[in-house]
Order: structure tokens, then C-alpha cells, then sequence
């Protein structure tokens, strides 16, 4: 059921010398040989990129929509074949796994009818001069998509890229790669013009500190960790490029006194568990007004224990494993410090079983704020829930990072809504709901959670350059 993986350069399918394990995390065992591109092979998809460039670019907007369209089609008929290799590689459940093509389908979807939407636009003038605005494709991106979500990660910056009439190198995640692997097929069955997609793999060090410094690259796209990407940023700076970066999250969940209990809880213990807790938008610092702590807790702890964990490829199976082998002691330390320093373990806690990548659902209550998990984010099935006095008070613990991603709340009284609406510092903030994005909705963080936004009318301006056109009738 796993495929075949190869690089895609210009059009073509390629082998390479070097490859590495693909690993199933269910079962530690290897499912596939990953090629791993040498410098020859991003020399030819840099080269690849640019001509592809030139003719992607000039393609007219409603063809490149349509083309779009064909490939996000492929992908929705191909869904089974598509969600079984990524629960084979990633670990989560199947069910999970057939929603995430659907979702990267939606990407293209929506940004196939973002390319009729780029409009300039014409500024009154003097008499006899005409001044407009047009957006043109900003030229070659690099892009580089994380392990957690192997089709939507990379679909949203090549649904980007190709929309606004770019060209993209996008390097997939090593321990993930299928997903991108089959973007790239659908695409290469829809008609793409050769070098408009380039598709590598490898260690990651190594290709983006190559590829990044190079003159024809005009945009890098990341999404990870903050620290890799103030890294990467620093490279692109060195060459006045551009990035766009969706960094790490550690999401606050306020709970006022006025929602209603049970639900709030049940609903954040079951998104705390999606996807192994590894969601750069998962729920993790919960904030209970005291004067429900209690029934919040009891209810949170009660579900989460009840998740049932196994193989994703088994029926009602609702949390995989961890998808690499360094979640499982980093998860456990993150565990142990917070109980040193005095909270206590309500559930879970340690590592599941002995074979496959598997963390227990874990819930801790009373987290002292020194405790690293408290400013570090777990990216992992690991949920904090500690009291608070009132709404300032959860704010300000909302806050207490330097990360600004996306953040939740459970309220139904107009004021609290308004501060939380003005108060909360981050880029995505969900009400009664835990929600974080939509296609059409622009997503992307503040402080160390990033630049820039994906999707959404806001989504393709990161490709696209500005140009003021000013025109006179006559010669000056």
C-alpha cells in the first residue's frame, strides 16, 4: 500500500543514491526507502523551477484554476489510497486520515478561485496620467512542510504557490513524505507544465541552507518550530528574501463561569487528542474560572482517559501513536518536570505499551508556572489544567508566552467576548468552539508564532509582488 517515493524534478519521477527509512510509528517497522536528494538534484530543480517559472507564470489565471481544479478532483477520488498511506507513515487514525486529504483538496479548491481574485486596481490621476496597481507572482519558492499533517501542510503553500502563478521546490517531511509525494502525482495527471512543482526529500539542514541563499529563490515558506524558523529567516535575510512562516503555538483555553461544563470539557479532552495532541493549534493551557474547576476537571480527565489509543488502521481507534521515536521521552520529560515542581498527574503520564511511538492521554492538574511545559508547547497528547480567579487573571496567564498562534475560549456573556476579541494575543481566536481554520479563513500567528498568513483573501499576497504602474499621455 505504500508507494514507491521519488523525487519529482521537472516533470520527471527520479531515484537517487541515498535514501532512508520510512518507519511506521504504530509498529516500528520500515515501510518504504526515502531517495534523499543530492546537490545535483536541487541544482536541476532550481534550474527546473525557473523555466517553469516563465511559463506557470504566464499561464492565464482561469487556465491555472482549472488545472487546479483537475488535480484537487484526483486527489478526492484517490482519498483511500491517499489516507491509508498516511496513516501507515504519520500513525493517526484512518477516519482522521481520509478528512485530511479532503481538507488539502479544499486548499486548492479554494485558491483555484482566489487566481480570478487578484485584482489591482486603477487610482484617480492627474489629467492625462492614469495610475494602477498590479499583482504579479513573486517568482521560485522554497517551501518547507512539517511531519504532523503529511497532505494539508504542504497542499496550503503549493496551493498558494501555483495559484498566484508561481513556481515551487518544496521539501516534505522526512519521517511524512507520501503526502506531498501524491500531490505532486495528481498534479503531474492534471497536466502541470514541467518545473512549476519540484518535489525533494532529504536532511533538512542540508537542503534549506542550500537552496534558501540561492538567487533565484524569492520566497521561503516554513512551517515548524520557532527556533528552525528564526534560523531559516536569518538565511533568507542574508539575500533580502522573503518568508513566510507559520511557527510554533502553545494554545490557552479560558473557561468562564458561565458556559456549559460538560461540553466545554468533553469537546477540549477529544481536540486535545487529535492527531496525538500534535497540532500546532491544540488546545494545551486550560484556564477554568475556580468556581467550576472541579466539575471541569472531573469531566476532562474522565474523557480523556476514555480514548481509546491503538493503531490507526484499527476500526474506532480515536488517537494513534506519536509519529517519531524522540515524542516519547520528550513528552515524558515534559511530564516529569511539571510533577517536581508540584502538579499532580490525574491521568496517563508515561509512555503506552512497548512496541510502536505510543503516549498515554495525559492530563495535568495545577501546574505551577515555572514548570517547563508551561512555556514550552508539548506536541503531544499532553493537556494542563489549572485554576483561575477571573477573567484578567486567565488573560494575562493566556499571554504569558512569547507565542501567539491560535486560542480558544468558552463563554456566552457580550463583555467577556469583547475583551477576550481585543485582549487575547494571538492570530487565530475560536469562541465556544475549537475551531482553528478554514480555507477560506487567513491563518498564521503574532510574537514568535510567525509571519505572514495562509489562506483566505489574505492568503496569496506573500506571493505576489506590488507594482505601481504610473502612466503618462504624454512625454514629460
Amino acid at each position: 500500500m505504500y508507494p514507491d517515493l521519488r523525487l519529482f524534478i521537472d516533470g520527471q519521477w527520479r531515484k537517487t543514491a541515498d535514501d532512508l527509512a520510512v518507519v511506521n510509528p504504530a509498529t516500528e517497522e520500515e515501510i518504504g526507502r526515502l531517495p534523499c536528494a543530492a546537490r545535483s538534484d536541487l541544482d536541476d530543480a532550481l534550474e527546473a523551477a525557473v523555466n517553469g517559472f516563465r511559463v506557470w507564470s504566464r499561464t492565464p489565471p482561469r487556465d491555472r484554476a482549472n488545472l487546479m481544479r483537475r488535480a484537487a478532483t484526483l486527489m478526492r477520488e484517490r482519498q483511500e489510497e491517499i489516507a491509508r498511506t498516511i496513516t501507515l507513515e504519520h500513525g493517526k487514525p484512518l477516519p482522521q486520515a481520509r478528512l485530511e486529504v479532503i481538507r488539502g483538496a479544499e486548499f486548492f479548491e479554494w485558491d483555484a478561485g482566489e487566481v480570478m481574485r487578484t485584482y489591482g486596481r486603477v487610482i484617480p490621476a492627474p489629467k492625462g496620467h492614469r495610475l494602477s496597481v498590479h499583482r504579479q507572482p513573486i517568482g521560485v519558492v522554497a517551501a518547507f512542510s512539517p511531519w504532523n499533517f503529511p497532505m494539508s501542510q504542504p497542499a496550503r503553500k503549493i496551493a498558494g504557490a501555483l495559484a498566484s502563478g508561481c513556481s515551487i521546490i518544496i521539501k516534505a517531511a522526512e519521517e511524512t513524505p507520501a503526502g506531498a509525494f501524491h500531490i505532486a502525482r495528481a498534479f503531474q495527471d492534471a497536466g502541470l507544465p514541467p518545473g512549476a512543482l519540484n518535489l525533494v526529500f532529504g536532511t533538512p539542514s542540508d537542503i534549506s541552507e542550500y537552496l534558501i541563499p540561492q538567487d533565484p529563490v524569492r520566497l521561503v515558506a516554513f512551517t515548524g518550530s520557532t527556533r528552525v524558523g528564526r534560523h531559516l529567516t536569518g538565511l533568507a535575510a542574508q539575500n533580502d528574501t522573503r518568508v513566510l512562516m507559520e511557527l510554533g503555538g502553545h494554545a490557552p483555553v479560558i473557561v468562564c463561569e458561565d458556559t456549559d461544563v460538560e461540553t466545554a470539557a468533553v469537546a477540549g479532552a477529544v481536540r486535545k487528542m487529535r492527531n496525538a495532541g500534535q497540532v500546532c493549534t491544540s488546545p494545551t493551557r486550560f484556564f477554568i474560572h475556580d468556581s467550576i474547576f472541579d466539575a471541569f476537571a472531573e469531566a476532562f480527565v474522565s474523557r480523556a482517559r476514555a480514548t481509546v489509543v491503538g493503531n490507526g488502521m484499527d476500526a474506532g481507534v480515536e488517537m494513534g501513536p506519536t509519529a517519531n521515536h524522540r515524542r516519547v521521552p520528550a513528552l515524558a520529560a515534559l511530564v516529569e518536570d511539571a510533577r517536581d515542581k508540584g502538579a499532580s498527574v490525574a491521568t496517563g503520564g508515561a509512555r503506552q505499551g512497548t512496541e510502536g511511538y505510543f503516549f498515554q492521554p495525559t492530563v495535568l492538574l495545577n501546574v505551577h508556572e515555572t514548570a517547563r511545559i508551561m512555556q514550552e508547547e508539548p506536541f503531544g497528547p499532553v493537556a494542563v489544567l489549572n485554576p483561575v480567579a477571573s477573567l484578567d487573571h486567565a488573560i494575562a496567564q493566556s499571554n504569558a508566552v512569547p507565542y501567539g498562534l491560535a486560542g480558544y475560549a468558552f463563554t456566552n456573556r457580550a463583555d467577556y467576548i469583547d475583551r477576550l476579541v481585543d485582549e487575547v494575543e494571538v492570530g487565530n481566536l475560536s469562541i465556544n468552539t475549537l475551531e482553528a481554520s478554514m480555507p477560506e479563513t487567513p491563518f498564521g500567528g503574532v510574537k514568535s508564532s510567525g509571519s505572514g498568513r495562509e489562506g483566505g483573501t489574505e492568503g496569496l499576497e506573500n506571493y505576489m509582488n506590488v507594482k505601481n504602474v504610473w502612466h503618462s499621455a504624454a512625454i514629460a
